[in-house]
């Protein structure tokens, strides 16, 4: 059998076990055993889901009676009951994160594969300030009107609409299920936390609900990133590395006609100021590329070629010079179309108080606004053990940028006191899930901690891979990692309906 064989047959395996494991008494559960029986597993993905978007009415501040008294705004959610085993089947919730829904529902196939099988609702929630979201619409990021942008308070917004739409639905002894990739995963673990008594269980996937605690090492994000590339051949770390020290050679000399040059720039730098820029332009292409090392072509977060490591590697050392081949290399992900003929810096990427980057536009507000307060990514580069620029971004720099943006201190520690941080032991019925190729990896919980805290990891895997739809290019290590998570909702599934009945 070629590659692509053996993979495909291992995805058929991999239905034919979750029909298995989900392949119920009932006629309804028959039916649908019936169905995916007769289809052709090339064509699984053809199983798309009929989303509906709607909008919930949220209230606005769950925690301060007299701030808004009751008001509220419309929270957007897609919800597709196509699979459902109406008023029995559970309910496969997915936490939003930063950005519009309907680009994790697009990107999280697996949920909607899971549903099929199991008769399951399924229902992708907007984060508040997100997307279109906006408890105050286009003057949700002035200043105090951005203040009701939490973690806190976004929990509560998906317990209420959990709460709510069951009700209306006759769905109140269906068992909950929530679903979410890095950030959303992170809020995944927190909803089980915070809310057992609604969620019955959290697959977590890729959630470094550790590093974005304030734990662990400030230099392990980008050493991780740098891994990647080096795994894949360790000349490609040696020319990267090689290409930021030539660039800084060259901004001490103030050479800067040259530099815009070598990186194609639209105006030529003129400071240190721009020189900063740039670096952190070139740095956040190679974290990107590492995040989203897919097997196949994705338009996830932009577009991106198969294995983006690979191609990069390709492109970095095939290059005649190092630091036009540098340029060349974040060409992947700043002009995959080929049609820019110039980088403009200021626009394509925008520093913030996140140091892997924020994106652009109303959803990078909201995301530097959560990276000055509760959310802690105080990572940096240093040229050794890592093979980027030196970068720091320390605890006061934080302050002062946080400070001068939105008015606000950052509250160092609050997660890890609100949501316990690696202190997890007493929790239960979570999945965490992270791939090996993935520089958030090891932020997150890599090892299991009980029977129910449960550490899946993927060799092959990169950035929440197990939370994307069947791929005939998939990893044998991602097939195996969504069949046991399967088999585990599964069990949590069963274990519900039984206390319920």
């Amino acid at each position: 059998m070629s590659g692509v064989s053996v993979r495909m047959a291992a995805n058929g395996l991999f239905l034919g076990f979750m029909l298995l494991i989900f392949g119920g008494k009932t006629e309804t559960r028959l039916s649908v055993k019936e169905k995916l029986n007769n289809e052709a597993i090339s064509s699984h993905r053809d199983l798309a889901p009929d989303f509906k978007e709607k909008y919930f009415k949220q209230i606005l501040d769950h925690f301060n009676y007299n701030s808004l008294g009751n008001g509220t705004y419309d929270q957007r959610y897609l919800i597709t009951d196509q699979y459902w085993k109406k008023g029995n089947g559970p309910i496969f919730f997915y936490t939003g994160n930063e950005g519009d829904i309907w680009e994790f529902a697009q990107n999280s196939g697996f949920i909607t594969e899971l549903a099929a099988v199991q008769g399951a609702l399924v229902i992708f929630a907007e984060h508040r300030y997100y997307g279109k979201s906006l408890p105050f619409g286009k003057d949700s990021f002035n200043i105090p009107a951005v203040g009701l942008l939490t973690v806190e308070q976004a929990l509560a917004d998906y317990a209420v609409m959990i709460t709510e739409l069951k009700k209306e639905l006759g769905a109140q002894k269906c068992p909950v299920i929530v679903f979410g990739g890095s950030y959303g995963g992170m809020l995944s673990v927190y909803m089980r936390i915070r809310y057992p008594n609604i969620v019955t269980g959290a697959l977590a996937a890729s959630a470094p609900i550790l590093s974005t605690a304030g734990l662990g090492d400030s230099r392990q994000f980008f050493q991780d990133v740098t891994a990647d590339f080096e795994k894949f051949k360790p000349a490609c770390r040696d020319a990267v590395q090689g290409a930021f020290q030539k660039l800084n050679t060259l901004a001490q000399l103030k050479d800067y006609r040259r530099i815009q040059s070598a990186f194609s720039l639209c105006k030529t730098p003129s400071t240190p100021e721009d020189i900063h820029q740039l670096n952190g332009f070139l740095r956040n292409a190679f974290t990107m590329m590492a995040m989203l090392d897919y097997p196949y072509s994705t338009h996830f977060m932009g577009s991106m070629p198969a294995f983006p490591v690979k191609v990069a590697c390709g492109t970095m050392l095939n290059g005649t010079d190092l630091m036009s081949a540098l340029r060349d290399t974040v060409g992947i992900v700043y002009n995959s179309t080929g049609q820019l003929t110039c980088y403009d810096l200021y626009s394509l990427y925008v520093e913030c108080a996140d140091p892997t980057g924020c994106g652009l536009g109303f959803n990078s507000y909201a995301w530097d606004y959560q990276a000055c307060t509760e959310i802690e990514m105080c990572f940096e580069s240093n040229n050794v053990t890592d093979m980027f620029p030196p970068m720091t971004f320390t605890e006061q720099q934080r302050e002062q940028y946080c400070s001068k943006r939105w008015g606000v201190i950052p509250r160092q520690g609050w997660l890890k006191t609100q949501f316990w941080g690696d202190d997890l032991s007493t929790a239960s019925n979570i999945i965490f899930s992270n791939g090996d190729l993935d520089p958030w990896a090891n932020g997150g919980i890599r090892k299991s901690l009980s029977p129910s805290l449960i550490a899946i990891n993927i060799p092959e895997g990169a950035h929440h891979l197990d939370l994307r739809e069947s791929n005939p290019n998939d990893p044998e290590s991602v097939v195996v990692a969504r069949k046991k998570e399967s088999e585990i909702i599964a069990q949590w599934v069963e274990a519900a309906m039984k206390e319920s009945a």
